[in-house]
């Protein structure tokens, strides 16, 4: 009796191994790209919405980011830089709020700063789209240290559209 409620009983824990494995199948992980260089490369990002670029973005919405990524240092601050391509020869800065930009505060599963060697988190990263024009940009997302060493990046091609109520015209009228 004891054996089988044993055997059981280790069945249910190596199921329970193997679902939290696969991870979360609401949030598959997205297919970026590396950045030009040596830079690090985060374990896995999380689009929310998107497995496969170009990723349709909604103008005037946030897209939700899952940032999973190792740090090789002491890192007492981060912060996040956005540069974005358009036409494959126009690149920009993006400007974040900074409550955005702050990697430390947005750190999941009750990780904090500092961060030390070895250890791997994972960020929060809200990205607000504002109105811009309905192209295709190639986005890099870098994620930069207190000595502004880059401690991890990726490129995410996007295509920004309209919201599904952005076609309606509405008429204000002052006469009545």
């Amino acid at each position: 009796m004891q054996q089988d409620a044993l055997i059981w009983l280790s069945i249910l824990l190596l199921g329970s191994l193997f679902n939290g494995i696969q991870g979360d199948d609401n949030n598959p992980p997205t297919e970026v790209k590396r950045c030009s260089g040596d830079k690090p490369f985060p374990l896995e990002v999380r689009v929310h919405g998107c497995t496969v670029p170009p990723c349709n973005i909604i103008k005037g919405a946030n897209v939700v980011f899952e940032i999973d990524f190792a740090v090789n240092k002491f890192i007492t601050s981060m912060t996040t830089k956005v540069w974005a391509t358009t036409l494959g020869f126009i690149t920009i800065p993006y400007e974040l709020p900074a409550d955005v930009a702050a990697v430390c505060p947005n750190l999941m599963y009750g990780a904090y700063c500092p961060l030390y060697p070895t250890e791997d988190v994972t960020y929060l990263f809200i990205f607000p789209v504002g109105e811009y024009p309905e192209i295709g940009v190639k986005i890099e997302i870098y994620l930069i240290d207190q000595d502004r060493d880059t401690v991890t990046c990726f490129i995410c091609d996007i295509k920004v559209k309209k919201g599904p109520g952005a076609s309606k015209v509405y008429e204000l009228n002052y006469l009545n």
